[in-house]
């Protein structure tokens, strides 16, 4: 056990969340996860209609009886769910815990979050954003700084300094991201004053993750120069692995084009494609900086497990120091 005030509003042995990925979040990783001791998060973008993401949840109850959360995508997206349909899904089967991320706040599903009695996590980049929702009766913020893979915003405030200074900024439950790949970075996003981690990257890596062997192969053979930032032109940026389709976006970028132009390389279906085939210029992937950090494959309990040991080590280093008394 490790107690925070995220892990006693989750009801988690560790004060680590699996970040939410589009495609890779499915009940699988996510229970994984949670069965691990830490939250699992499903995406529900990855579902257009409420029978799916319904028949998901259930598929994640089979496999654990842990708690686990569902993220509500708020980015813009070609055909957007009916969101406030897929909140009343989670109230009817009984999910308890809900995470937002997009480019607002969701004004319009607050009510509908408070009147089910759900614990809220909003995710964001920036303490202005932090600030807002936690007004509006967020229950915690996630804050992920710049290395942070997927969407970065606009900002480009690092970890080491974003975390802080949400912490001095809101009376809520802070927690932290942004590159945090092992014990290491959890024990730092802890000494920052957070009192949880959300990795995504790490989990990538997981046996449970349903990506192909090959892109697993390359992802732990990269370094933390491997990733770039594209979409930014678009209003869009996200850090993404530097294969050859990211390397064309940007270049596109830089010669001013149009989402139409990158759309070949930057889409859903081509990522979908390189998951399934292996092939590794199919399409682009998101991931942090920390991908460099990242040697093995391993299940999602050993993660968690090597995380927390990781901790201790990072705590009784410091202590050797004559950091504590």
């Amino acid at each position: 056990m490790f107690k925070t005030r995220v892990t006693e509003l989750l009801k988690i042995p560790y004060p680590i969340l699996g970040g939410t990925m589009m495609d890779l979040s499915l009940a699988p990783l996510v229970a994984a996860i949670s069965n691990a001791g830490a939250l699992g998060i499903l995406a529900s973008a990855i579902f257009k209609k409420t029978d799916e993401l319904r028949d998901e949840i259930r598929r994640i109850g089979d496999i654990t009886d842990k708690p686990f959360a569902v993220n509500i995508n708020l980015f813009p997206m070609l055909m957007p769910p009916d969101n406030a349909a897929f909140v009343e899904t989670l109230a009817e089967e009984g999910v308890t815990i809900v995470e937002t991320s997009g480019f607002g706040a969701p004004a319009d599903l607050i009510a509908l979050f408070k009147s089910h009695g759900m614990t809220w996590i909003h995710k964001c980049v920036g303490v202005r954003y932090a600030r807002k929702v936690a007004a509006m009766g967020a229950d915690a913020v996630t804050v992920v700084g710049y290395e942070n893979g997927g969407a970065t915003g606009t900002l480009n405030v690092t970890t080491l300094v974003l975390v802080p200074a949400t912490v001095d900024a809101v009376n809520i439950p802070v927690i932290g991201g942004g590159g945090v790949a092992d014990g290491r970075g959890l024990a730092a996003i802890l000494a920052l004053g957070a009192e949880g981690a959300i990795v995504g990257t790490r989990f990538m890596l997981a046996e449970e993750c349903p990506i192909h062997p090959n892109l697993k192969r390359a992802l732990c053979e990269a370094t933390e120069l491997d990733t770039d930032i594209m979409m930014r032109s678009i209003g869009f940026a996200h850090r993404t692995w530097l294969n050859n389709p990211a390397k064309k976006t940007i270049e596109l970028e830089t010669k001013g084009c149009t989402l139409e132009d990158i759309l070949p390389y930057v889409s859903g279906a081509a990522a979908q494609k390189m998951y399934k085939t292996g092939d590794l210029d199919a399409g682009t992937v998101s991931c942090s900086q920390g991908i460099g950090l990242i040697k093995k494959v391993m299940p999602a309990k050993d993660i968690v497990e090597e995380m927390m040991a990781e901790v201790k080590t990072a705590y009784a280093r410091l202590k050797t120091m004559g950091a504590f008394v």
